[in-house]
């Protein structure tokens, strides 16, 4: 028994003719609770090395950015003003000379 394959046989048992997205909606398919989306800016090199280091770790490169974040929020307590600015600053003229 030879078996054929037939594509447009195939596709019209998987596809239908039109499908209605008149009620759809865009974004993610499950909306994730306490988090938002948004576009974000960053250095190819520190976008390529957080996903060097999420596949190496079998985990998500943005999962890893939101944690590098959370941690630096979390041992910077304070905002920088322009004071601690221009400490800083002088302090690093001060050690080179």
């Amino acid at each position: 028994m030879q078996v054929t394959w037939d594509p447009q046989k195939a596709r019209a048992n998987l596809m239908k003719k039109e499908y209605d997205f008149s009620k759809a909606k865009r974004g993610a398919v499950v909306p994730q609770p306490g988090k938002t989306r948004i576009t974000i800016y960053l250095d190819d090199q520190v976008l390529e090395v957080f996903r060097d280091r999420a596949d190496a770790a079998g985990r998500g490169y943005q999962t890893m950015i939101n944690e590098a974040l959370r941690e630096y929020l979390g041992r910077s307590r304070e905002p920088v003003d322009a004071d601690t600015i221009r400490r800083i600053v002088r302090e690093e003229l001060r050690k080179t000379g």
